[in-house]
């Protein structure tokens, strides 16, 4: 049992946040054509999701020091020292575990830790850069963390390297792309107040709706033509299926939003994040499972 100061401290990892970036390792799962291990695919999830993620939602709390709602909490705890010391501790158990899994995995481990403390940390703050920081973020949440699955599910090089395999990671930084400022739409006066101007806070509420239709367009027309391209029309099928609920979703949410800026908000944002992991999820498993 954690004494009373961790166990507050341990609200602000956001275990169940960090589920949302579910859809991303199974995407990169679904996209391999050659067989892979499932129980080496098994750790790398408990890896990223139970480990990595939270210390990347610790650390970033860490230093936000946010007052408002955030990603998971409507009401966050105070951040305390014992925060950092929960951080160190679930980053040193992912290096070690990582490593059992063998250094290329545990290399992309560490690159996506670093990237995601320069993200937050005072004395560098990615975030404060509104395009810096949507790069970074779209680039290793989604391309990058795409691959990383499979790396850590012993695929191939070959296979990580083939131009489809390629494009399919483009698509996730792209979906990444659209779906990143939706994150932020809700935090406008938060991220103000401490001088980050994030993307979202540049482009305002519709252009922050406009921007995330067009990322989405975007990622779903590559994919289409990749899929196209690898003969796979049920994988579409399946994704056009399985997201319809997201598309109408997300066009009701920018609807009232336009009319009513107020409705850009924290409750609007976890829904659209919930039924789009799930849904996205659900296609990606799907189209692994009924693969070949």
């Amino acid at each position: 049992m954690l004494p009373p100061a961790y166990r507050r401290a341990f609200a602000l990892l956001r275990l169940p946040f960090s589920l949302f970036l579910m859809p991303v390792f199974w995407f990169g799962l679904s996209a391999l054509r050659e067989p892979f291990s499932w129980g080496r695919a098994a750790a790398a999830f408990a890896i990223l999701h139970l480990l990595v993620y939270p210390a990347s939602n610790g650390y970033n709390s860490y230093y936000d020091r946010d007052e408002g709602s955030i990603g998971g909490l409507a009401a966050p705890p105070p951040v305390t020292p014992e925060l950092i010391h929960l951080v160190w501790l679930f980053e040193t158990l992912a290096l070690l575990a990582a490593l059992l899994l063998g250094w290329p995995f545990a290399a992309m481990v560490v690159v996506y830790i670093l990237i995601s403390r320069a993200y937050s940390y005072e004395g560098i703050r990615l975030k404060k850069y509104p395009l810096l920081s949507t790069v970074v973020v779209v680039v290793f949440q989604g391309a990058f963390t795409f691959l990383m699955a499979q790396v850590g599910a012993g695929a191939s090089q070959a296979q990580l390297f083939e131009a489809s395999n390629l494009q399919l990671a483009l698509v996730s930084t792209l979906f990444l792309c659209g779906s990143y400022p939706l994150t932020q739409i809700y935090q406008h006066q938060e991220d103000a107040r401490r001088g980050d101007r994030t993307l979202s806070l540049r482009l305002g509420i519709r252009g922050t709706f406009g921007f995330a239709a067009g990322g989405l367009l975007a990622g779903a027309a590559l994919m289409a033509l990749t899929y196209w391209q690898r003969q796979e029309p049920r994988s579409l099928l399946l994704f056009l299926v399985a997201t319809g609920p997201v598309v109408a979703l997300f066009g009701r949410w920018a609807w009232l939003a336009w009319r009513d800026p107020a409705l850009a908000n924290f409750t609007w944002t976890m829904r659209m994040n919930k039924v789009s992991s799930v849904c996205l999820s659900l296609a990606f498993m799907a189209i692994l499972l009924l693969r070949g």
